[in-house]
């Protein structure tokens, strides 16, 4: 059996479940009303667009033109992580980029090519969509253990300050922080690991299943993409707290001034 289609008509049906969620907003003098629409109507604009590309994309199949995508949505994701923290993008923004691409590639290519074992890794079809999955997931990891991260180091410089003192390296001083840092970012997702199947059936799992895939197949495809999303939001942090402690402390060990002013 293929896949059912969803006709305009049907799709705008759809949407109008998000009467409920305003009603509730409007009822409880919530501030998301308009947010949400306006969140929604990009949505809805921003994927019919890309859907369009993608169309082509898959037609010419160029792993030039996959690549560039992926710089695409690099730097669209390393914008919106310095956008979602209060860090500065001079101290933030490469770090995050570097990050981002370099566990794409690293992790992404180690699925397709050992795990898949495709010829062409660069297929559209296999590359751009595992591109986008750990893309999103290392953008919401990032943000949170960013904001965390850095937040706690601003709040309690002192703490920093006197393990320095007291004969610590950067890298010890700094441990706790990345401790919080983690644990914050990374709890969710352990728990969303451990009740994989009995509690929530992911949205890959069912999009393959309704999708034709036999049920079999989509579950060994979702029990990877689990591990490799888990593995490359951790690699991405690490590479992004690495990096930008060349910009967030002096060469004394001396943190600088690293937050934006909100106007």
């Amino acid at each position: 059996m293929g896949t059912i289609d969803i006709s305009l008509w049907s799709l705008v049906i759809g949407l109008l479940l998000l009467a409920f969620p305003i009603y509730f907003f409007r009822l409880y003098k919530v501030k998301l009303v308009v947010s949400t629409l306006v969140a929604a109507l990009r949505m809805v604009i921003q994927l019919f667009f890309i859907g369009l590309y993608l169309k082509y994309l898959f037609i010419w199949n160029n792993p030039w033109i996959n690549l560039l995508w992926v710089i695409i949505m690099v730097i669209v994701a390393s914008f919106t992580a310095t956008h979602r923290t209060g860090i500065k993008r001079s101290v933030l923004f490469i770090p995050v980029s570097v990050g981002f691409l370099a566990t794409a590639m690293v992790v992404g290519l180690y699925f397709l090519l050992f795990v898949l074992h495709l010829d062409n890794p660069f297929s559209a079809q296999y590359f751009i969509p595992i591109m986008g999955i750990l893309m999103g997931n290392m953008l919401s990891v990032n943000v949170i253990a960013v904001n965390t991260y850095f937040g706690d180091l601003q709040r309690e410089h002192q703490m920093y300050y006197y393990l320095l003192g007291n004969g610590a390296t950067r890298f010890e001083a700094t441990a706790p922080f990345v401790r919080q840092a983690m644990m914050k970012a990374f709890s969710p997702c352990v728990a969303n690991m451990a009740v994989m199947g009995i509690v929530s059936l992911p949205g890959t799992m069912i999009g393959q299943i309704l999708g034709g895939s036999a049920p079999g197949i989509a579950i060994k495809y979702q029990m990877m993409i689990i591990i490799i999303t888990f593995t490359a939001s951790m690699l991405s942090l690490m590479i992004t707290i690495i990096l930008s402690s060349r910009y967030s402390f002096d060469e004394y060990g001396k943190l600088r001034n690293i937050m934006r002013k909100h106007k």
